[in-house]
């Protein structure tokens, strides 16, 4: 067999034998819902031709709002086969770059523990109601505010299948219960982010550890808050704000782990 031939052959077999090693051709669209009477602008991306019943993941954004930053998050889901649907928790797809405002908006997602509810649950139906997916197989990450978020909804004890935060708050209203958290539970961490302070650190553990929540906590050296968007080490030269900085190695490593924690979670 000549290599030309012998190169086709192996392709080939490639294709049939290992089709995930292709992104599959996704479909995005944006999807208005509606919350506390609020328009919210989601953005899902799904895999063209999805069956109904497809796992599905819900993405939340950072506090400067959804930016192309959760979408892509969605769309790279979409790739490997998931539903997603980056969620709009400050309405109209309200968006800064400018942390006073930023944290005034999640200050005011964060004003109950049934607010923060509230806002998303509203996406979560807008995924079904736009979507093939099914409420009994829906997982959430978040991103820093949207990390908190997640955590917070585990807590609460909504039915989602799984939940990942990145370099995310780790303390929120409410406080996980025995036999009340189905959720499993993934933590990425920066260990350079002086957000994510050692006795936070120490309290969820003991948090989760007393309620018997199946989780895993995992802390990436050298990486900083928002260590695994790009745009971080952006804003950190021009906030002058040193706390945060993307991390290359931690952010594939971690988007690597997750994509395993889905898979185990969606068997």
């Amino acid at each position: 067999m000549n290599i030309q031939l012998k190169f086709l052959f192996t392709a080939a077999l490639l294709f049939f034998l290992a089709p995930g090693l292709w992104a599959q051709e996704i479909e995005t669209r944006e999807v208005v819902y509606k919350a506390d009477g609020q328009s919210m602008v989601g953005y899902l991306a799904m895999p063209k031709g999805a069956a109904k019943g497809t796992p599905a993941v819900l993405v939340v954004h950072e506090w400067w709002g959804q930016t192309d930053y959760p979408r892509k998050r969605a769309e790279m889901l979409a790739k490997l086969g998931y539903i997603a649907m980056a969620v709009d928790m400050f309405g109209d797809r309200q968006i800064t770059e400018h942390p006073k405002e930023a944290g005034a908006f999640a200050k005011a997602v964060f004003s109950s523990a049934k607010n923060v509810a509230t806002r998303f649950d509203a996406a979560w139906a807008a995924l079904v109601a736009n979507s093939p997916a099914v409420r009994e197989k829906v997982a959430a990450i978040g991103y820093c505010f949207g990390g908190s978020v997640v955590l917070e909804m585990a807590r609460q004890g909504a039915p989602l299948v799984a939940v990942a935060s990145f370099h995310g708050g780790l303390m929120t209203p409410s406080k996980a219960q025995k036999g009340k958290v189905p959720a499993r539970i993934y933590v990425a961490n920066g260990a350079a982010d002086p957000m994510s302070k050692p006795e936070q650190i120490e309290e969820l553990h003991q948090e989760f550890e007393a309620a018997e929540v199946d989780f895993r906590f995992e802390s990436f050296e050298a990486a900083k808050h928002g260590f695994t968007n790009p745009q971080a080490s952006v804003y950190a030269e021009k906030l002058n704000f040193p706390a945060l900085g993307y991390n290359q190695e931690a952010d594939q490593k971690s988007w690597a782990h997750l994509k395993g924690f889905l898979k185990e979670s969606f068997k």
